[in-house]
């Protein structure tokens, strides 16, 4: 740990000539981070990673980085390979950490993963759910019988262009271009906050609304966001895998993975993505082979 921590300093040293990295608001600097995962380690909270070169400050190598989230140990295996956001902070109990973990593809990729009778699984009918929308109207799994329809989940303080920014973008990009097609009475999309204490139904309409684009007339009738309390929405979130748990450090903000899944106009999932490479023409293509176009 030593050799470690010295390490991390002369590095410090040598990179601060270098462009800054951004300011985490808890102090420190944020870099992003690729690699595969070499091995782990839940009851010390760390994990081995083979990461390529942190552009800025590090070149490409092996070493243990603790994670302080507790979710993660289900999900990140040998083998997996990952992004994430190295947090350095000398004035920290732990000098460096990763944050905001997301598995690129899981571990030997060819070989069959057990199913998890808990998550969500393709075939599987959808578990039903109550949350309200962004109008203050109750909405449920029942109400998207007999259309194809995609759900995600997301909190609007979410800070990350990879992460929830990202999946409203996806989802508003493909809301505009399902209005505008024959599919526009088909389909439809949902968006899950877990974030209840903050996620109002005003709010997320303001927040669709800024997505959508504020100068025109707000049109919820392709996506909408909804929101629950967290006994409303957990079931839900469980059924597809989705992990989330308030940061330690900041508690306006939420440790999560990702999960969107496609949904069948019979209630059957037929796609789960994991994380965030997919496009809205992904989305659109798997909405239109379940209603068999």
């Amino acid at each position: 740990m030593r050799n470690i921590l010295l390490f991390f300093s002369v590095v410090i040293f040598l990179t601060a000539c270098q462009k800054p990295a951004p300011v985490d608001p808890a102090g420190g600097q944020r870099y992003k981070l690729t690699g595969k995962v070499v091995s782990v380690d839940p009851a010390k909270k760390k994990a081995t990673i083979e990461h390529d070169e942190i552009k800025g400050y590090m070149k490409a190598m092996t070493m243990d980085f603790p994670i302080h989230a507790d979710w993660v140990w289900d999900d990140l295996k040998p083998g997996a390979e990952i992004r994430a956001e190295l947090v350095v902070n000398e004035t920290a109990p732990d000098p460096y950490w990763l944050e905001n973990i997301g598995i690129i593809s899981a571990p030997n990729p060819d070989k069959p993963v057990p199913v998890d009778d808990r998550f969500a699984s393709v075939g599987k009918e959808v578990v039903d759910f109550s949350l309200t929308n962004q109008d203050g109207k109750k909405i449920s799994a029942k109400d998207f019988r007999g259309k194809a329809w995609a759900i995600t989940f997301i909190y609007a303080q979410c800070p990350l262009p990879d992460y929830c920014i990202r999946m409203s973008t996806n989802f508003s990009d493909a809301a505009h271009q399902i209005k505008d097609s024959e599919f526009k009475d088909q389909m439809a999309l949902v968006s899950v906050s877990f974030d209840p204490e903050r996620d109002t139904p005003a709010k997320l309409r303001s927040y669709g609304q800024g997505y959508l684009g504020k100068d025109a007339k707000p049109d919820f009738s392709i996506w909408q966001l909804a929101v629950g309390t967290d006994k409303e929405v957990k079931p839900l979130a469980d059924f597809f895998g989705l992990r989330y748990e308030v940061d330690a450090n900041d508690k306006t903000q939420f440790n999560h993975s990702l999960r969107t899944a496609v949904i069948s106009p019979e209630g059957k999932v037929t796609k789960i993505y994991s994380g965030n490479d997919w496009t809205p023409a992904d989305l659109l293509s798997e909405l239109r082979a379940t209603l068999g176009k």
